[in-house]
């Protein structure tokens, strides 16, 4: 198989198991506290991106990580995966998957503002209007199924959507500046991340929750293929893409295969505002990246 098709497969691949992670959210939480998920799947990541450091013979990468290094983890950490996931998770839980995933995706466009002050970068003025039509596809997508009497979405709900994306955002551009491997940076984070859990745990009472099957089955599904393989399967995808755009642009079918796997596995209903606010962000995130080239 060439290296183009190869590409696309791995590409397709993650695509269609990041689908189905809101689904997955959303019965892991209706059995389980967002701390005890989010411990477990913490857990789970960390063991999935060990795993893979070792079989892609990057595990001397460890040993040779400066002090700053190391501290410059503990930071990210603490962004990624807990101030993240414990901010998106809560807004899972007051809110239908169908909203909360497309109001998280408008994190490309945040991260163009962080850019300023951390990167140093120059916005196009474009750039507000850019940011302008992703709100009104989160209006839309937040009035669940009638734009024209606002409210129906929980509000702390959307507002703790909105607040994962800045996190994800400001944790991008973190990233960005750090020159280390991708997936030592993300070993190394995760590892924080399972420590900073452990305490939040512990401080929380969770470690006395009874945790049932079915909830451990669906946390132990996100530990995997939300930051796990699928996150190997993305990287060699970008990798092998003889241009990284095309490749790119895939990700955007993930909310459409949830929409559909909410409806069919949990039953939730499909708000026709939710596909319209849907392309409102895409489009602008889509418009944002084209001038930015441009």
């Amino acid at each position: 198989m060439k290296k183009g098709s190869r590409a696309y497969l791995y590409a397709a691949l993650s695509v269609l198991l990041w689908g189905t992670i809101p689904t997955a959210f959303k019965i892991a939480l209706s059995e389980l506290s967002i701390v005890t998920m989010l411990g477990l799947t913490t857990l789970v990541s960390t063991v999935v991106l060990f795993l893979i450091v070792v079989l892609t013979g990057k595990l001397k990468m460890l040993r040779e990580m400066t002090r700053r290094e190391i501290l410059w983890s503990a930071l990210l950490g603490l962004i990624n995966p807990v101030g993240y996931y414990l901010m998106l998770l809560a807004a899972y839980n007051r809110l239908p998957g169908q909203v909360a995933q497309p109001i998280n995706m408008i994190w490309p466009i945040i991260l163009v503002f962080f850019s300023i002050p951390l990167l140093h970068q120059r916005i196009p003025a474009r750039s507000f209007l850019a940011l302008l039509i992703s709100l009104a596809g989160v209006y839309i997508i937040a009035s669940q199924g009638d734009p024209f009497h606002p409210g129906r979405s929980d509000t702390a709900g959307v507002i703790l959507a909105l607040v994962s994306g800045v996190l994800w955002a400001l944790y991008f551009v973190l990233n960005v500046r750090d020159r280390r491997d991708e997936a030592v940076k993300l070993f190394t984070s995760f590892i924080f991340g399972t420590a900073y859990m452990i305490v939040i745990m512990t401080l929380s009472g969770s470690f006395s929750e009874t945790v049932s099957l079915k909830g451990a089955a669906a946390s132990v599904y996100c530990g995997i293929f939300e930051m796990g393989i699928t996150f190997w399967l993305w990287l060699r995808a970008l990798q092998l893409a003889e241009t990284t755009d095309r490749v790119s642009n895939l990700v955007y079918f993930a909310p459409f295969i949830s929409l559909l796997l909410l409806h069919f596995i949990i039953d939730e209903p499909v708000y026709y505002t939710t596909p319209v606010g849907l392309l409102f962000i895409i489009g602008s995130v889509m418009f944002q990246n084209r001038v930015r080239r441009a």
